[in-house]
């Protein structure tokens, strides 16, 4: 028997996705390839979740009830309004499986977060390219993307958008969400990365799904808590919507320790994140001026990680990226994201200590080319 006759055809067409963060295999090398809160987890996270490993004995609560009534109390929403997943990555599953279908097209632009069209292509969907462009500093041009939604079911943004950490202003945003809506045409707005950013309660659209019914957006605790291994996830959208997303969603999708864990620290701990994104921009700025003075031009970035080009220095990125590994310093290959990136580089921002121990592994890095 040949076992491949009994995939689905198009499955065996679907590559694997690649992602960052991968540094944790390689004893004493520094990760930037990811973009976690440098600070890691509040120092209370072992507490929360031992205090919750007490009700473990029972299935959790399938409706994630009380967490969402957190959720919706801090976003400013009605619970109803609040689906809750296996971190933001389950939501980004479950959206296609419940609105799109073999023959629908979804427009993404490129480059951004790759399972976007992964999850779009298992559940049968065509995928639709638009490239940004360096020329308009790799930001949303709003009227070409309406331009380009002839056919389209689906618009997918990612703000900040990642690898580029472009920032797009709200009225932008929702520039495109009214047009959309008017077309009958849903957007997928993903704001996993806008917690830690200072311009977050200025930027945020979740609220807005009260006004736009073609929205949905997304967040998670992966990225600000620095707990990647708790999968926490939350998406916004009008009663209609949700209740559509609740049928495709698994059966006890979050288990009671995150549940807890979650509804914890939403409650009682998001100054935790505020004061890393406070830090974090300055970092930013730092790692900005230091970069430019030893020779590394690298453009301000919104957020809190950068994506550079390396022609400017003369190096390929596997050459780049070999040599900062021999600093004990990973940083993220972007030719994944594309051809049109296969010279670009994506790296966090840190601390203080880190971020100089990556300015001078840079330094080293460079000067001996």
């Amino acid at each position: 028997m040949n076992v491949t006759d009994l995939i689905r055809k198009d499955l065996l067409k679907i590559s694997d996705t690649v992602h960052g963060g991968q540094a944790w295999k390689l004893e004493g090398v520094e990760d930037f390839s990811h973009n976690l809160n440098p600070f890691g987890p509040p120092g209370c996270i072992a507490e929360l979740v031992n205090d919750a490993v007490s009700g473990v004995y029972h299935y959790p609560d399938d409706n994630s009830a009380e967490l969402k009534e957190i959720i919706a109390e801090h976003f400013k929403v009605h619970s109803k309004n609040v689906i809750v997943g296996a971190g933001s990555s389950d939501i980004i599953r479950m959206f296609p499986n419940t609105f799109l279908e073999k023959g629908d097209k979804a427009l993404i632009l490129r480059p951004s977060f790759a399972e976007y069209a992964h999850q779009c292509k298992v559940a049968g969907a065509t995928v639709k390219d638009l490239l940004l462009k360096e020329e308009n500093d790799l930001r949303i041009d709003a009227d070409e993307l309406l331009r380009n939604t002839d056919g389209v079911k689906a618009v997918y943004i990612c703000n900040p958008n990642n690898p580029t950490g472009r920032i797009e202003p709200k009225d932008k945003i929702l520039k495109i969400v009214k047009e959309c809506r008017d077309r009958n045409i849903l957007v997928f707005l993903d704001e996993t990365l806008l917690e830690l950013a200072p311009s977050h309660s200025k930027v945020s659209c979740a609220s807005d799904v009260n006004v736009y019914d073609n929205l949905v957006v997304i967040g998670s605790l992966t990225k600000s808590f620095a707990i990647p291994g708790i999968r926490i996830g939350f998406g916004f959208a009008s009663e209609d919507l949700i209740r559509a997303m609740d049928k495709v969603r698994m059966t006890w999708n979050v288990g009671h320790i995150e549940q807890r864990v979650a509804a914890s620290l939403i409650r009682d701990h998001m100054n935790y994140v505020k004061d890393a994104a406070d830090i974090m921009h300055s970092e930013a700025e730092h790692m900005y001026q230091r970069l430019n003075e030893i020779g590394f031009k690298v453009n301000r970035t919104d957020s809190f990680f950068f994506f550079e080009s390396l022609k400017k220095i003369g190096m390929t990125v596997p050459e780049f990226k070999e040599r900062m590994l021999s600093e004990k310093i990973m940083i993220r290959d972007c030719g994944s994201f594309g051809p049109e990136f296969r010279d670009h580089i994506r790296f966090c921002v840190k601390d203080r200590e880190r971020n100089d121990a990556f300015i001078d592994a840079v330094k080293k890095t460079i000067d001996g080319r």
